[in-house]
């Protein structure tokens, strides 16, 4: 096991700085190939971006959630595959709470181990000696090549029938295996984030043992390694990485826009855009959505890790704020980027500038499950006394 001297998050942030120059050099190769650029990987990796929540006692960091989020947006302003991956490789460690000490030692124990995961569809488990059977292929693995782990969700089968619990609902399990023993199937064709290289992964009747495959349920005691603040913020630092990279996205959009817009003259036009009303007022109206968002996703995250830090965990409504400030993030983001598209002219639309990556990728993140505006139905169900209708409410 190898433990980590204590990192701030501005140590980070001048590591990133550092390998902007190579990001960006990168960046045209991972939208054309349609993953992240293995030496970018190996070098985020090594800068331990991957491991910004990861307990210190198993080498990580362990950064409070909007220390991760400003090295995700910064990232994400860079390059939005680097900041993507970074954020989902970062929003799949919180689970290790749900393991026995055990097997976070081996799991992510070491520095080399990069994360991968997605939820859904479940994979099949069947239960065998000493474990399950594993079977399945799950949608939209972000990071899945630089990965050495995948963490994904199965049912159980027993004799081809799927288990119910008391409730009747299936019995869930989170498993964890190797990279190594999972095919990647290249499948990533979208309109925007191209480089994140988010393909499907199927296992086919791999060995998960007992104690790598846990019940998916709202944790209750954490193993002794998470035992600190953050496990009473469950699942809630995970969704805010969804939320980072369209700030950052936005952000870049913005600031390369301000350079545009005080040396283009338009065509038939004698001023340049800074010198026009509309220019200025969509400037300043995207400029502030970005950061009030921006704003409100810390300053929510932020009241709950001061509660967790004074041993409180969240209640429903303080899962309701952190849900709607993290899906309120990506809708101001895109809607940030379409007012710079509205007045950045025909460079919005050559494929030479920058412009068009950024509309296409902000507005791709506004459709993730766990950030999208129909998220914002169960936030405002729990408003008015309802029932929610999303189950990790629940967590």
């Amino acid at each position: 096991m190898e433990t980590a001297v204590r990192t701030t998050v501005d140590e980070v942030l001048d590591r990133v700085a550092e390998l902007e120059p190579m990001i960006r050099a990168a960046s045209a190769e991972a939208e054309i190939e349609r993953r992240l650029s293995a030496h970018v990987a190996e070098a985020l990796r090594d800068a331990g971006c991957y491991r910004l929540f990861r307990p210190r006692s198993r080498g990580g960091l362990e950064l409070d959630p909007v220390s991760a989020f400003r090295v995700i947006e910064e990232l994400s302003r860079i390059d939005s595959a680097a900041g993507w991956n970074v954020g989902i490789a970062n929003s799949t460690e919180p689970f290790g709470a749900w393991y026995s000490d055990e097997t976070t030692a081996e799991v992510f124990g070491s520095a080399q181990t990069v994360m991968a995961g997605a939820f859904f569809p479940p994979r099949r488990a069947v239960p065998v000696e000493g474990g399950y059977r594993l079977s399945g292929r799950c949608t939209f693995n972000s990071n899945c090549h630089a990965a050495t782990w995948v963490l994904g969700l199965a049912h159980v089968y027993d004799d081809g029938v799927e288990r119910l619990d008391e409730n009747g609902e299936p019995v869930t399990l989170m498993t964890l295996f190797p990279r190594e023993k999972a095919e990647i199937i290249d499948n990533w064709d979208t309109l925007g984030m191209c480089g994140t290289g988010s393909h499907d992964v199927n296992v086919d009747d791999v060995f998960v043992p007992a104690e790598r495959a846990v019940p998916f349920k709202p944790l209750e005691q954490p193993s002794s390694a998470y035992s600190g603040p953050s496990h009473r913020l469950t699942v809630w630092p995970p969704v805010g990485c969804n939320a980072s990279p369209p700030l950052g996205i936005a952000q870049a959009a913005i600031d390369e826009f301000a350079e545009l817009a005080r040396k283009k003259t338009p065509s038939y036009a004698t001023t340049t855009l800074k010198d026009r009303p509309i220019v200025q007022l969509r400037f300043a109206t995207a400029v502030a959505k970005v950061e009030s968002a921006r704003a409100y996703l810390h300053e929510a995250f932020d009241a709950a890790w001061q509660a967790a830090l004074d041993g409180r965990s969240l209640d429903l409504a303080g899962k309701a704020r952190l849900q709607l400030a993290s899906s309120h993030a990506p809708i101001a983001a895109a809607e940030a980027v379409d007012l710079i598209h509205s007045v950045a002219g025909t460079a919005g639309i050559r494929n030479d500038q920058t412009f068009q990556r950024h509309f296409r990728d902000a507005h791709v993140i506004t459709q993730h499950a766990f950030v999208c505006e129909s998220r914002m139905e169960a936030v405002g169900q729990v408003r008015f006394g309802l029932d929610p209708n999303w189950p990790f409410l629940n967590f």
